[in-house]
């Protein structure tokens, strides 16, 4: 195919946290790429590996077979000297010295911001969102949430088949940072009596030992003999949440944190495919002469965005999925 693109090598990176999925996003642009008549290169541990250089040209057979892994193969770091303007300048140099005129960020907020300072300075750059937690404001999906939460379910019904065998109570804390998407949905689907999420938590512990305490006694007295609560990231405090629950019921309460667990594993068909649509968007975007875009999903779309403007986006948790949740957990429940 004749080549029709406003640039002529696109880079990719990877930054912050890895999210299943990537590794489909970043056979999606390449290959996209490719299909334009545009070059790529792949740059190892996000925006530390471009600080030192570590750039290579990809060719197809790096893309062969990636898009069933987790993690992603390019690797990931933090960078937080990349918040200097010295340091995006040279991270800007060494773009331009490798012929790098247009770059895919596939990441979360914090490397968005990483892409904006390099867009300031002249390389073409497009934000593709790479991040479990759902917590970006102007896209309704992010690449990597609906494995995280398949893998997070699938430990908490194990979790509640020995909490029935124990007849115990069991708080379960998942990852989302200071978002409670994983929460909700894993609450939901679960089916927990109780969900702990960040942005319905005014900070007064007592109050919600007071209430889980409520809770679990109730359920108690209707003849369940085990529940579960699943606790958000961004709460945390779950070993001594249920120790102190344990103190006041007199139930005996276990809490398990899964951890780093929830961003491993084989993608979603859902993950692997919103990837791919998402991350063709971002090199037709480059090809076309954009720069300084977010990508993203809202009301059945692909879309961009400003990355300024994604940037100031803000998100909270849809209140009529919350009360759904709540009507879904212990306030309805009955024995039969």
């Amino acid at each position: 195919m004749s080549k029709l693109s406003a640039v002529d090598t696109i880079g990719i990176l990877t930054s912050g946290g890895d999210a299943p999925g990537m590794n489909a996003a970043i056979r999606a642009a390449a290959r996209t790429a490719w299909a334009r008549g545009v070059n790529v290169k792949g740059i190892y541990r996000g925006y530390s590996g471009l600080l030192n250089e570590e750039i290579f040209e990809m060719d197809k057979k790096f893309t062969t077979g990636i898009i069933s892994y987790g993690g992603t193969v390019l690797y990931t770091a933090r960078c937080p000297e990349f918040k200097e303007k010295e340091v995006q300048a040279r991270g800007a140099e060494i773009c331009h010295k490798h012929g790098i005129d247009g770059l895919i960020v596939i990441g979360g907020d914090g490397s968005f911001r990483g892409a904006q300072a390099l867009a300031a300075h002249g390389i073409n750059t497009v934000g593709i969102p790479g991040t479990i937690d759902l917590d970006i404001g102007c896209t309704e999906y992010t690449i990597g949430f609906d494995t995280a939460v398949n893998t997070a379910m699938e430990a908490i019904d194990k979790i509640r088949d020995t909490s029935a065998s124990h007849e115990r109570c069991s708080i379960i804390e998942v990852m989302g940072r200071d978002a409670g998407y994983i929460a909700l949905w894993c609450g939901i689907s679960a089916g927990a009596e109780e969900i702990i999420i960040p942005e319905r938590y005014d900070g007064n512990r007592l109050r919600l030992l007071n209430q889980l305490v409520e809770g679990v006694m109730e359920t108690h007295s209707k003849g369940k003999r085990h529940h579960l609560i699943v606790n958000a990231e961004g709460i945390g405090h779950s070993y001594g949440m249920a120790k102190d629950l344990e103190e006041a019921t007199g139930i005996e309460t276990r809490a398990s944190i899964l951890g780093h667990v929830q961003r491993g594993g084989s993608p979603t068909a859902k993950d692997r495919v919103y990837a791919s649509y998402m991350s063709a968007l971002a090199v037709d975007l480059l090809c076309a002469g954009a720069s300084n875009r977010v990508v993203g999903y809202r009301n059945g779309q692909y879309v961009d965005y400003d990355i300024d403007e994604a940037l100031s986006m803000r998100k909270d948790v849809d209140e009529y999925e919350y009360q759904i949740s709540r009507m879904l957990g212990r306030s309805i429940y009955t024995i039969g």
